[in-house]
């Protein structure tokens, strides 16, 4: 791991009027890391994650990104085009609702294929070969590769999104509720998949959720946020079995209350 972070955020914010997105949040981020960002509806963590991915644009502070260059950039100087180039290269996002990260008019192979098209692959055949590959890695068997997305069930289409946005090998993934669409029946399998391709492939990730055992098993770090702040940070083992804020704590309890 460099000593130098992929990401540093400092003091960034979003104002949307008299509402609070988020303010002055700040944090590194290593290569290999997974960073949680944990709290209630409204608490600004999503916000937050679209802020980090650049879809809005922050009312203050700024996001430093190491490029693959070794370059650091300011994401909100980017242009349009040099952040649309990050998101189908360096950056993958896994949505909550898997219909919103797939296109789901093509089929499943066609998912995982556009997402290679797009950093410049053009051979059919080792197009499909790598989502043939891909989508044996996130368990959906072979014959489904020509089947659309609507006909798959909830926890396939959430596992083609991942194969979608892994195959080009970003460097930085984001996730917002990767789970919380899904049967907990599910749950507990599509997180072990993702714990191991995160660990295997060395990506850094963020993810938002609401769910605390999510953050323990997928996390090294955890933010706790509230009312657009964060309140709370640390270790993830530290922040969830020594809860120092009152917030947290309640957090943790009601979790072993359910």
């Amino acid at each position: 791991m460099t000593s130098t972070p992929l990401l540093s955020v400092h003091r960034l914010g979003k104002h949307y009027g008299r509402r609070l997105g988020c303010v002055d949040v700040s944090f590194d981020l290593y290569e290999g890391e997974v960073l949680a960002v944990v709290g209630e509806s409204g608490s600004g963590k999503s916000t937050l994650l679209n802020l980090l991915a650049a879809e809005v644009m922050p009312t203050e502070g700024k996001a430093l990104y190491r490029m693959r260059s070794g370059e650091t950039r300011d994401l909100f100087a980017l242009s349009d085009a040099e952040r649309r180039f990050l998101l189908r290269t360096d950056w993958g996002f896994v949505r909550q609702d898997a219909r919103d990260g797939l296109r789901m008019g093509v089929s499943a192979g066609g998912n995982v294929g556009e997402r290679l098209m797009s950093v410049g692959a053009r051979h059919y055949g080792n197009i499909r070969a790598s989502a043939l590959d891909w989508l044996g890695r996130v368990e959906i068997e072979s014959d489904r590769i020509d089947d659309l997305p609507t006909s798959l069930s909830g926890g396939m289409r959430q596992r083609l999104q991942i194969a979608r946005n892994l195959v080009t090998h970003p460097r930085l993934v984001f996730m917002d509720e990767p789970t919380s669409s899904l049967d907990v029946s599910v749950q507990a399998r599509l997180l072990d998949l993702i714990r191991g391709l995160v660990a295997d492939l060395g990506l850094a990730a963020i993810v938002v959720t609401h769910d605390l055992a999510v953050a323990r098993l997928l996390s090294h770090r955890t933010i706790v946020m509230r009312q657009g702040r964060v309140i709370e940070t640390g270790l993830t083992d530290q922040v969830l079995d020594d809860p120092q804020e009152p917030y947290t704590q309640l957090l943790v309890s009601s979790v072993l209350a359910a």
